[in-house]
């Protein structure tokens, strides 16, 4: 029996992802990542947030946002993307921190933060999304 994971989409701008969390009503996640040379950004990604448990949950739950800050030439990010990712840091990530991890509400205000690979299975991770809902 073959079991689908839900699709996400990580939003890359915030001003987007909060009106849709508004409407509906979602925290957001946004996370802060080096997806081509910060190792626990790359194990962030694969071993929780591209997991089954989190894709699951996150489908229904949360609106997900990616500030990705990549370094190699063939992964350079749009002057548009790379400007809303470099507001959103300044915003919310002034010590450039990586893999840094946001729990936000529709208003903007920081639930809980992950700084670094938080150390824990997916189904961890979630119960810390659920404990910090308000």
């Amino acid at each position: 029996m073959l079991i689908a994971s839900a699709s996400v989409t990580w939003m890359g701008d915030f001003d987007v992802a909060k009106t849709k969390a508004v409407s509906e009503h979602k925290l957001i996640l946004v996370n802060f990542s080096g997806s081509d040379w910060c190792g626990p950004c790359i194990r962030l990604r694969k071993e929780i947030l591209e997991s089954d448990a989190f894709t699951n949950y996150a489908a229904d739950k949360l609106v997900l946002v990616r500030a990705d800050f990549p370094r190699q030439k063939k992964n350079q990010l749009s002057k548009e993307q790379v400007k809303l990712n470099e507001a959103l840091a300044d915003k919310y990530n002034a010590d450039g921190k990586f893999p840094y991890t946001l729990l936000i509400d529709e208003n903007g205000k920081v639930l809980r933060s992950w700084d670094g690979f938080p150390d824990e299975t997916p189904e961890q991770f979630i119960a810390q999304i659920n404990s910090a809902k308000p």
